[in-house]
């Protein structure tokens, strides 16, 4: 668990202890993403490529859920520890490990109801309506594994056990990228097969975390007689959580809608588009690990009110996510070709993705410094103004961009959208946070614990 002694280890090395684990898992997710659409692109089908596409955002909205317990988790449950109230911590915990499971099984009921007429409003062609069907229904059954995995993830990364945060994540997302050559070519179940190596892979992930818990390794408590949502801890946890997890929701959201845009231009158009957004997610989550990886120490040293080294960790993550963002974004480019290539080999597919990744990368460099400003803002319990940030993006300026670009330039007009509204979103995330943080009244407000 973080404790005084913290601030006696260097502002690097502390900050590279918690953000390499988070960059790994978020590796491992871009790992799993990756691989169920390189192993379904090798049955040399466009169509289950363009069905993976459609089933991504849906699937991702499942994330988003998680993304509420997992930074409720790690805003709340740091500063407490920080300001040296261990009770209200496991209060915290066991909190968001009941609900999140609770909310997790109510998802899959939910969506077993509606998965139909979901597919159908988001732009499933008569083809690529039975294979996202069959994806999503097995994926969607294992919610309750996957957010609780997710809050399991928040507390320990909290406490600062990111290596044993990590390790979840890996043994899951290394079982899922085993099983998903042997189930979708060797088995020969092709999408059915990618979503029951998702779901076993989830499955083994979690039982890790059970594991640790049971066996006392976790200095925090999360037994059902610890649960408590009275005394402020629920309103924290949500208003931390529900605005983080909107930015990532809202997106699901606005490339459902792009993706139903795109559908109008053919299958191969919203092929290559999730291809597309696949290379994205090199750079996107790289820079997600590294704020997420901070994040837990910038609370701590707000509970700690040591503004010092606040500063220093929230300085030099900025420095490292452009850093490595810019190396990254390069990369993707200089080998946009041979990557695109690994996905998709028809040649109206392969053209389009090519272009639309040369687009999408005009601004991936910048969203790294976006996300760090992001995860500021939700250390600091700046509730408001990180979900007047997500909204913002995605509903003020991503989604009206789509149908203007859409009118303009057509399926390039989509592509265009993004990078549009990144920038503009980037300005806005440090204007926010400059009024903040330089703003004495406004800043004591937001460092209620």
């Amino acid at each position: 668990m973080q404790d005084s002694s913290t601030n006696s280890v260097s502002i690097y090395r502390q900050v590279f202890s918690n953000i390499i684990p988070a960059i790994v898992i978020q590796l491992m997710v871009l790992i799993y993403n990756l691989a169920d659409t390189f192993f379904i692109s090798q049955t040399h089908d466009p169509v289950l490529v363009a069905a993976v596409s459609l089933s991504t955002p849906i699937f991702m909205m499942l994330i988003t859920m998680g993304v509420i317990f997992l930074t409720g988790a790690m805003s709340c449950i740091s500063r407490a520890l920080g300001a040296g109230q261990k009770e209200r911590a496991n209060n915290i915990a066991s909190f968001c490990i009941w609900t999140a499971i609770g909310v997790g099984v109510l998802i899959s009921i939910l969506f077993s109801l509606f998965i139909g007429r979901i597919l159908g409003a988001i732009g499933a062609s008569i083809y690529t309506f039975v294979p996202a069907y069959g994806y999503l229904s097995i994926v969607m059954a294992g919610a309750p594994f996957i957010l609780f995995m997710m809050a399991s993830s928040g507390i320990l990364r909290a406490e600062n056990h990111t290596k044993q945060a990590m390790y979840g994540q890996i043994f899951g997302n290394v079982l899922n990228i085993i099983l998903d050559p042997i189930m979708i070519l060797y088995l020969g179940w092709g999408i059915t097969g990618a979503a029951i190596a998702t779901v076993l892979g989830t499955v083994t992930g979690a039982a890790y975390y059970i594991g640790y818990f049971l066996a006392g390794q976790s200095s925090l408590k999360i037994h059902i007689k610890n649960f408590k949502a009275s005394d402020g801890i629920a309103f924290s946890v949500f208003s931390i959580g529900i605005p983080a997890s909107l930015d990532p929701c809202l997106m699901s959201l606005s490339q459902m809608v792009m993706n139903s845009l795109m559908s109008a231009y053919g299958d191969m158009a919203v092929a290559a588009a999730g291809v597309m957004m696949r290379i994205n997610q090199i750079t996107t989550l790289i820079a997600m690990g590294v704020g997420q990886g901070v994040q837990p120490l910038l609370g701590f040293n707000i509970g700690a009110k040591d503004w010092k080294r606040y500063r220093g960790i929230l300085k030099f993550a900025i420095q490292f996510a452009f850093g490595i963002s810019f190396l990254l974004v390069a990369a993707c480019y200089i080998f946009r070709e041979p990557i695109v290539r690994v996905f998709l080999i028809d040649p109206e597919a392969f053209k389009y993705a090519v272009e639309f990744v040369e687009i999408k990368l005009t601004s991936s460099v910048f969203f790294a410094i976006f996300f760090i400003f992001v995860n500021a803002l939700q250390a600091m319990g700046a509730a408001r103004a990180s979900l007047i940030i997500s909204v913002c993006r995605q509903c003020v300026l991503y989604v009206p961009m789509l149908f203007i670009m859409n009118y303009f330039m057509k399926e390039y007009g989509l592509i265009w959208a993004l990078p549009i509204a990144e920038l503009l979103s980037l300005v806005q995330s440090y204007l926010t946070y400059g009024k903040i943080i330089f703003n004495p009244k406004i800043f004591v407000e937001k460092m209620k614990i």
